[in-house]
């Protein structure tokens, strides 16, 4: 019988790997180690949801002043520190850090602060040349945000970048319409940048209820972003270099810019200058690239074990998360399936359960509710009303109104409710709600609609008043069928 230096080695110390670490030591006794090249916690504790959410609260702070005063409060506007929030930003993120470090070193996990790539089935190397063998490999490195193949992208920056920045710019572009792009074009709108946001397609938050990315986009506009959809880049120059160049600004020798500029956004740190697709020729103080993410898979020496990539990079696994190769699994991001830290925990559960515990559980991918931290914010469960309508007949029920609080300071705010309902069956397919609060009531809407609640569920269920949430269970006719 072969015998391996642990039962489990995971690659990766994100939520999902470190879930699936901890559980797999601390209650099934199983042998484990995990090695992580960078910080514990991944993208989501150290580069995305936790750090992200801290600056979606320090930016909704900006209107607090005006609303306030419109309630008899003596209040002034004040100003916002970047360095002071920024300084509490990585002492928060370093204690989190920490809890993830003690939470493995409780359940008896052996952790490899490096990076870990595979030799064979069961074998990962370590970047010291240390090989660790094990019966069972779990891959949850995750992913990471790139930029697009243009002139000039060096120049910009990413999402990972935002939360290390000295000083916050005056002005910024950013390129892209997905829900990052979105929530950091808000974010930075309140702290008071400038932001210019492109987006290449007809409208933001593709894949979204086309009613509700609606409203937030023209929300967003309300609030001052200069937001451009059938707009994208074709180049960009650092703006110092300008000088050097034809007329419009696009045309400088590589040579003198690497001699000026040095080869990289590290060797440059001033303002871009932006040439767009409709012509427009702009500076902005920062260029923020958000046009997707890829998996962490370059360098692992997957594919030369037979474990199949994706065009995108992605590892392609069954319904419990195994690869071709039986003793190889992955979760998580590195998997590109749905690229949610609640998800990528479950994934890591499900796979506890079916190899640790002798329980085969697939990884149920149905029905996730899951917020965007716009301002205002989009909670959304279920089916949209363009994928139901394409399914089957349906009715849709919808209100939009100015919620109290604001309306009462004479501010122009809309929220929407939206439930779209089978015909058949009377099911709730989908719930879309953009509101202030929208990624908490959109937590207790989808418990409803995963159990399979109908709209006569939704209407025998009482209201709450006074609160915007109440629409959801007082809107009595259909707006329209399909």
């Amino acid at each position: 019988m072969t015998t391996f230096d642990y039962d489990l080695f995971v690659i990766g110390g994100g939520s999902g790997g470190v879930r699936a670490a901890r559980v797999a030591a601390s209650e099934t006794g199983a042998r484990v180690g995990l090695a992580e090249e960078s910080r514990y916690g991944g993208t989501c504790v150290i580069r995305g949801c936790v750090p992200k959410k801290l600056m979606v609260f320090a930016s909704e702070f900006a209107h607090m002043p005006g609303t306030a005063r419109s309630y008899g409060w003596d209040i002034g506007d004040g100003g916002f520190d970047w360095q002071a929030f920024s300084g509490r930003l990585k002492t928060e993120l370093d204690r989190l850090e920490g809890v993830y470090r003690k939470l493995l070193s409780g359940a008896g996990v052996e952790t490899f602060d490096m990076r870990a790539t595979l030799a064979d089935p069961h074998t990962v190397e370590l970047a010291d040349g240390t090989r660790k063998t094990a019966r069972h490999i779990l891959v949850a490195t995750g992913g990471r945000p790139v930029k697009p193949d243009l002139p000039g992208a060096q120049w910009g920056i990413v999402s990972d970048d935002i939360f290390d920045l000295p000083e916050l710019p005056d002005s910024i572009l950013i390129v892209g319409g997905g829900y990052i792009a979105c929530e950091f074009a808000c974010i930075l709108n309140g702290l008071g940048v400038q932001v210019t946001q492109y987006y290449r397609g007809a409208q933001i938050l593709r894949g979204f209820d086309e009613e509700a990315r609606g409203l937030i986009a023209d929300e967003m506009r309300q609030k001052g972003i200069d937001l451009h959809t059938g707009t994208n880049i074709v180049a960009a120059i650092p703006a110092a270099g300008a000088a050097d160049a034809d007329e419009s600004g696009f045309d400088i020798p590589a040579e003198l810019l690497q001699e000026r500029h040095g080869q990289g956004d590290a060797a440059y740190d001033g303002p871009v200058r932006v040439k767009a697709t409709n012509g427009d020729i702009k500076t902005f103080d920062k260029l923020f690239f958000a046009t997707g993410r890829k998996p962490n898979t370059a360098g692992m020496g997957l594919e030369a074990l037979g474990v199949q990539l994706g065009r995108n990079g992605q590892i392609a696994v069954n319904e419990y998360s195994q690869t071709d190769v039986p003793s190889i699994y992955a979760i998580g991001d590195v998997t590109d399936r749905v690229n949610l830290t609640p998800v990528a925990i479950r994934e890591g559960m499900a796979f506890v359960e079916t190899v640790f515990r002798g329980n085969p559980t697939p990884v149920d991918h149905a029905l996730i509710p899951s917020a965007v931290f716009t301002q205002p914010e989009m909670g959304t469960v279920g089916l949209t009303e363009e994928a139901a309508r394409a399914q089957e007949e349906i009715e849709v029920y919808c209100t939009s109104f100015r919620p109290m609080m604001t309306a009462f300071a004479d501010q122009p705010d809309r929220v929407l409710m939206k439930l779209v309902v089978s015909k058949a069956t009377r099911k709730v397919l989908g719930c879309h709600i953009v509101a202030p609060g929208a990624g908490e009531m959109i937590q207790m809407a989808g418990i409803a609609i995963k159990m399979g609640a109908t709209k006569e569920d939704f209407d025998r269920t009482v209201a709450v008043h006074p609160t915007m949430s109440e629409e959801i269970v007082t809107m009595r006719n259909p707006m329209r069928t399909a």
